[in-house]
């Protein structure tokens, strides 16, 4: 029976995205490129003739024509899970008696120790692709967990995905989550070009795939270097059964996701800490960034018995690596100044990669640090990246001193503003007082000002707060109101649009809340949880302004020193002309009734902190729970309702969890907070 042209094509899309697998997937590639090249010229002269024809897993569907004006916001159908982390060999093998123990007490059958499917942990964008009757139809960042945003034009351009499932027996829904990379091949590639025809180039890998995969326009996410490596399973229709993580991998893998080769099986916490070993030996030789591995219990059902803590799995944690360090040499050190009028000692340093970002500026804290270092401009250092995040000075090496060398020796006035600098009775940090009359702090209070958490100013970011002081077209976070569309677009990179934009942006940051306000004003140590605090006890911003130190300190967890730092930011006349001129422009808030039982969501509990809050303080966490209605105390007994655990919980998130106490995270305290 001869073929019709319809036939041939959809025979040529199934040739197509079949060498594109065997080269991006398996990397094994069966025609070169030439050969690839003129099949797919082939394709597009017939979708050309034929536009009604072209079928939706067409290597030509994976580029958008036009750029997106926005990304989405979606819901996750199951959310996306954190993990929790093990640093040392001592905490794997806690985390493994666990897994034993809780399954023991479960019922669940194990006869001997627990099977683990170990994978590297990829250092890229966690996404989530959803599949109904076996073709993409969209792409989510993790977001959240909860929500993320809709990436699937972005998504449809990297090899990697594949667009229809490699099966005629697909199921009605299918979620894939996994993992988007930069390669490290691919990334110094792009960074050439890119700075050989002056466009931006990415600090890390990572940097390259989270930016690739938020621009608005597919067609320059498709010119990135781009991999996707399949992880697991989100939901799924009935009829996808498996017993074994590792099996449903495997089955990934048929349907044409790329799987990672290091991919293993192993038994016990000894099987890990080898598999751990043998990853931390070949990391520098792989085509990927990796920060650690990933221990997850192979038995699905086990898995279900194990359940969940909060945001985050019981069967299964990441073992990171230690950060990583490296020896340099410092050029300079210069000072910055923040938003309090902090001063804070910087190193400038010949570059250096450190955890695979390139280093240059590492940070001395402040003049005790130096002294106690003993660092000096001129001295070869080791650097590391503090929780693989922010570069700081570890030691000198003394013997590489230069014979010249001298002793570093902190300001006696502010770099921006020439203030006399001072140092606060009792603290490590030199300051300038100056406040809003230096530059440096008022860029940053103005930053603070329209932050996320704060007025929310949508479209105002670092570099135009800064472009606008520079000019002189802003002195304090008031002037932002004054702003004109005119005044807006004469500044660099700035149109006609986006300063529209930015003014409806300020426009609807009026209406806004009294805790919202009082946080962004920035007042020393008043962060949200206690600008919540003040505003539920006291009410108006009158009664907070007027207040004295008797008033303040008799508030739930509002000390001597958060007392005396509010009464000092409003005695302060500049500040007060500050927040009239706000509120002249048209600020305003609902007024705040007294907080009835309903709002008490915690009254009669016990509640315990314990771990790292990465945005709340301890003492703002503590006022948050106590306004909830909460009695909060330092350790866990049987009469302990609720437990918040941060990062790195330790023993008291392992008794809360014997205990069958219910276990939450901060963005949980934060969302009570908010709602």
């Amino acid at each position: 029976m001869n073929s019709t042209p319809r036939a041939d094509y959809l025979s040529l899309v199934q040739q197509l995205n079949h060498h594109a697998k065997q080269y991006y997937v398996h990397d094994d590639p069966e025609i070169s490129d030439g050969e690839y090249d003129r099949l797919y010229q082939a394709l597009l002269a017939y979708e050309a003739e034929h536009p009604d024809h072209i079928a939706s897993d067409s290597p030509s569907q994976r580029v958008a024509d036009q750029p997106l004006s926005h990304f989405e916001s979606v819901a996750h159908a199951l959310p996306m899970l954190s993990l929790g982390n093990v640093f040392t060999e001592s905490e794997l093998h806690a985390f493994d008696e666990r897994i034993q123990k809780q399954l023991l007490k479960s019922g669940a059958e194990l006869k001997s120790n627990v099977a683990y499917a170990a994978e590297p942990k990829l250092d890229g964008l966690a996404v989530s692709l959803r599949y109904e009757n076996g073709q993409l139809v969209m792409a989510a960042t993790r977001g959240d967990g909860s929500q993320g945003e809709n990436i699937t034009a972005n998504i449809k351009t990297l090899p990697s995905v594949p667009l229809k499932l490699a099966t005629e027996h697909a199921p009605e829904l299918l979620e894939v989550r996994g993992e988007v990379v930069m390669p490290r091949s691919g990334f110094k590639k792009y960074n050439e070009w890119a700075e050989a025809h002056g466009e931006k180039v990415f600090a890390n890998p990572r940097n390259g795939a989270a930016g690739s995969l938020r621009q608005l326009d597919p067609r320059k996410t498709a010119q990135r270097p781009l991999s996707f490596y399949a992880y697991a399973l989100g939901a799924t229709s009935d009829s996808v059964q498996f017993t074994r993580h590792s099996d449903s991998m495997q089955w990934l893998s048929e349907l044409g996701f790329q799987i990672n080769a290091l991919n293993q099986v192993v038994i016990g916490a000894a099987g890990c800490m080898a598999y751990y070993q043998h990853i931390g030996q070949v990391r520098s030789s792989l085509d990927f960034d990796i920060d650690g591995v990933v221990y997850k219990v192979d038995d699905l059902d086990h898995q279900a018995a194990l359940g969940f803590v909060t945001k985050a799995p019981r069967w299964a944690t990441a073992h990171k690596f230690p950060a990583e360090e490296a020896t340099t040499q410092i050029d300079n050190i210069e000072v910055q100044v923040g938003r309090t009028g902090s001063i804070t000692p910087v190193a400038r340093l010949k570059p250096v990669t450190v955890g695979g970002v390139t280093v240059t500026n590492a940070t001395l804290h402040n003049e005790d640090e130096i002294r106690r270092k003993d660092v000096r401009v001129g001295d070869t250092v080791f650097v590391r990246r503090a929780g693989d995040v922010i570069p700081e000075v570890v030691k000198v090496v003394l013997s590489k001193r230069p014979e010249n060398s001298q002793a570093f020796v902190m300001p006696s006035h502010c770099p921006v503003c020439q203030s006399e600098l001072h140092k606060p009775e009792g603290e490590a940090v030199l300051r300038c007082l100056n406040g809003l009359g230096c530059d440096a702090q008022r860029k940053e209070a103005i930053k603070h000002f329209a932050s996320r958490k704060a007025m929310d100013i949508d479209g105002l970011g670092d570099k135009l707060v800064e472009q606008l002081v520079d000019a002189g077209l802003i002195n304090n976070p008031a002037d932002l109101y004054q702003i004109t569309e005119s005044q807006a677009a004469g500044l660099e990179r700035m149109a006609s649009k986006s300063a529209q934009n930015l003014l409806t942006g300020i426009e609807k940051s009026k209406q806004t809340t009294l805790p919202r306000f009082l946080y962004a004003l920035g007042i020393r140590e008043v962060g949200e949880a206690t600008a919540l605090t003040l505003a539920n006890e006291l009410k108006s911003l009158d009664a907070i302004i007027q207040a004295d130190t008797d008033t303040l300190v008799a508030l739930p967890d509002v000390g001597t020193v958060v007392a005396d730092r509010i009464l000092a930011y409003f005695k302060q006349p500049e500040n007060l002309k500050v927040i009239h001129d706000l509120l002249d422009h048209g600020i305003q808030w609902p007024a705040i009734e007294s907080i009835d039982d309903a709002q008490q969501t915690l009254a009669g509990q016990t509640v315990v902190l314990t771990g790292k809050l990465n945005q709340l303080t301890r003492s703002e966490a503590k006022s948050a729970l106590q306004n909830l209605g909460a009695k909060v105390t330092g350790s866990v007994s049987a009469k302990t309702d609720l437990l918040v655990a941060g990062e790195n919980a330790g023993s008291k998130l392992t008794k809360a969890q014997e205990l069958g106490i219910q276990v939450v995270d901060e963005q949980w305290l934060i969302d009570q907070i908010t709602d």
